[in-house]
């Protein structure tokens, strides 16, 4: 059987590993064990962070109605209990974005639910 050589296919992945791990602090951008385990731990944070990301823009939202909503003399759980009631199907996204860049619409959809 012939000797098969795997310097340049290692190499070839060992470049990929640190392509990746560029800009990590010390040794986990340039010693391949370290870069191997920073890019792993890596790639754990980001898919946590998309989930959390979610949950943030959530709250955001719920902050930014709970403010527009106290403005018109109510509070966020009545309101939220008046749209369902009413069965208007806005989400809270479309809504803070009403109450943030559109005030006169978001009035009109209180001025409804009253």
């Amino acid at each position: 059987m012939a000797r098969v050589k795997r310097g340049v296919t290692s190499h070839r992945r060992h470049k990929k590993v640190l392509e990746l791990t560029k800009g990590h602090r010390g040794g986990r951008s340039k010693n391949i064990r370290e870069a191997k385990s920073s890019l792993l731990h890596a790639g754990q944070y980001a898919f946590a962070g998309r989930k959390l990301r979610k949950r943030d823009m959530r709250r955001l939202w719920i902050t930014q109605l709970g403010i527009a909503v106290e403005q018109e003399g109510l509070k966020y759980s009545r309101f939220i209990n008046l749209l369902k009631t009413k069965d208007i199907r806005l989400d809270r996204k479309i809504l803070s974005d009403l109450a943030v860049n559109h005030p006169e619409d978001f009035k009109r959809i209180v001025a409804e639910i009253k």
